[in-house]
C-alpha cells in the first residue's frame, strides 16, 4: 500500500472582518501519498491558497484553523498546528510561492537566502550550506551555481527567480512540495520548463506534490489526481484521467466546457461560461454553495449536508443531483 504522507480531515478556516466571520475553507479533507501528484484548481477566491497556507502553518494568528484530522510526517498536528508545524516546515514539508520576485529579497544574496534556513535548522556551517545551494541551483538547471550564489534577485530573469524559489523549497529535501501557482507570472514557454521541471523533481526525489492551480492545462500536463475546488469546499476529486474524461459535478464540467479544444472550438467562436456569481462566505452557509448557479439546482440542494458519493479508487463528488457513473462532459 502506497504510504500517506499527509492526511487532513474536516479543516477549516475562518477569518473575522468587519462584516462578521469569513469561512474561506469549510471542510476540506485532503491525503496526499507518496509519488503523487495532486492538482488543487478552482477559480480564484474558493481558498486554495489558503487551504496551502494553512497546511504550511503560514497564516496570522487571527485566523481561527480547526481540523479532525491533521497528520503529518506522523505527527498528529490537530492541537497548536502552528507551533508543530514550524519544527517541520522545510524539512518535512516546504513550499514554492506563487510570485518569486516579492517572495525573495532584494538586498540579500541568492546563496544567503538559500542557505540561512538550513543552518539554522540543522546546524550546518556555511560551507556545507553553500555545497548544498550549489547541488539544488544545479538540480532545477541554473547554471554555474557557485558564482550565482552571490548574485542579487535582480540578475535573474523571471524564470530563473522561480527555478531559485523550487531551489529554496528542496534546501531542506522534504518529502512533501506545495506549489501555489507557481507559473501564474511566467510565460508560456517558461511555464512549460518549470512544469516539467517539478515533474522530473517529484518523480527522481520521490515527492509528493500539491500543486494548486486555475488552469486546468497545467493540470492535464502534471497531475495524477485532481481535487476540485469551489466555495471553500472539495467538491468533486478523482484521478485525473477520469475527472477530464467524464467529469460528474456539474461545476467541474462547467470549467471544463470553456476551454477551447484545438481542431473542434471554431476560432473565434464565444465559450461557454458558468453563469451567476460565486457566493459570499460571510457567515454560515447551508446545502450546496453551486445551487444557485447550477441546471440541476432544485430547492433540495438547499439542505444540509450535501451527500458525498465515492468508490473504492478514491473518487468522490459533492452533489445531490450526480452519484459516480451518472455524469459524462
Amino acid at each position: 500500500m502506497t504510504e500517506t504522507l499527509l492526511d487532513v480531515r474536516n479543516l477549516r478556516v475562518s477569518l473575522k472582518t468587519d462584516r462578521g466571520m469569513l469561512n474561506a475553507v469549510r471542510g476540506v479533507d485532503l491525503q496526499m501519498k507518496r509519488g503523487q501528484t495532486l492538482c488543487l484548481v478552482g477559480e480564484s477566491g474558493c481558498g486554495k491558497s489558503l487551504t496551502a497556507m494553512a497546511l504550511m502553518g503560514l497564516l496570522p494568528r487571527y485566523a481561527n484553523i480547526t481540523s479532525d484530522c491533521f497528520d503529518m510526517a506522523g505527527e498528529d498536528l490537530t492541537q497548536k498546528p502552528q507551533s508543530k508545524l514550524a519544527k517541520l516546515r522545510g524539512r518535512d514539508v516546504a513550499m514554492i510561492f506563487q510570485d518569486p520576485t516579492s517572495a525573495l529579497n532584494p538586498t540579500l544574496t541568492v546563496g544567503r537566502q538559500l542557505t540561512e534556513g538550513v543552518m539554522r535548522s540543522e546546524g550546518l556551517d556555511r560551507a556545507a550550506a553553500n555545497a548544498r545551494a550549489v547541488e539544488m541551483l544545479d538540480r532545477v538547471g541554473i547554471s554555474n551555481p557557485e558564482a550565482r550564489l552571490t548574485q542579487y534577485p535582480h540578475a535573474f530573469s523571471g524564470g530563473q527567480r522561480q527555478r531559485i524559489m523550487i531551489a529554496s523549497a528542496l534546501m531542506g529535501r522534504p518529502r512533501r512540495l506545495i506549489a501555489d501557482e507557481p507559473t501564474t507570472a511566467l510565460d508560456v514557454t517558461i511555464q512549460a520548463q518549470i512544469l516539467r521541471l517539478l515533474g522530473e523533481l517529484q518523480s527522481t526525489l520521490g515527492l509528493s506534490l500539491l500543486l494548486i492551480t486555475h488552469d486546468l492545462g497545467v493540470v492535464a500536463s502534471i497531475a495524477t489526481d485532481v481535487a476540485v475546488m469551489y466555495a471553500g469546499r472539495i467538491v468533486e476529486q478523482a484521478p485525473a484521467e477520469d475527472l477530464f474524461h467524464a467529469p460528474q459535478h456539474p461545476y467541474t464540467r462547467g470549467l471544463l466546457r470553456a476551454i477551447p479544444v484545438p481542431g473542434v472550438t471554431p476560432r473565434g467562436s464565444e465559450l461557454p461560461a458558468i453563469a451567476g456569481r460565486v457566493p459570499g462566505l460571510i457567515g454560515e452557509m447551508r446545502g450546496c454553495a453551486f445551487r444557485d448557479r447550477c441546471a440541476l439546482g432544485s430547492s433540495e440542494c438547499a439542505s444540509d449536508p450535501v451527500p458525498r458519493h465515492g468508490d473504492d479508487a478514491g473518487r468522490f463528488v459533492e452533489c445531490f443531483k450526480v452519484t459516480p457513473g451518472e455524469a459524462t462532459q
